[in-house]
């Protein structure tokens, strides 16, 4: 199953988020029964969600082990933008704090929000040329 990206701009526009959905459509591939999810939350942070049945019994420890595996290779850059990493059982999903805004955003008023374009929405056009 591919990422899903349930808010905000695309890969394609943004290389930083491209290269992190990247590394977890790696994860997803090698491991069929989990969900991935990924979005981009302001300028600077990138939100992910791993759901599987195969976390049960499984410590958060060794969770996110596995899934920092797929992260790891990512330079410091890619890294730094990554704000939160959600690791739950299906189970788990519906009372996860942490899960939560996945499923029921908070609004964010970011003035670096980037549009789904990948341009910055505070941008000033250029003036036009005579």
């Amino acid at each position: 199953m591919p990422v899903l990206i349930p808010r905000g701009p695309q890969p394609a526009a943004d290389p930083i988020f491209a290269a992190i959905v990247g590394a977890m459509g790696r994860y997803a591939a090698d491991h069929p029964r989990a969900v991935v999810e990924a979005y981009r939350h302001g300028e600077y942070a990138v939100r992910i969600r791993v759901t599987s049945p195969d976390f049960a019994r499984r410590s958060r420890t060794d969770r996110h082990t596995e899934v920092w595996a797929y992260l790891e290779p990512l330079s410091e850059e890619e890294l730094g933008d990554l704000h939160i990493l959600v690791c739950v059982t299906p189970e788990e999903k519906a009372r996860s704090i942490a899960s939560i805004d996945f499923d029921d955003p908070i609004p964010f008023d970011d003035p670096f929000r980037l549009r789904d374009d990948g341009s910055r929405a505070d941008a000033v056009p250029a003036p036009s040329q005579p």
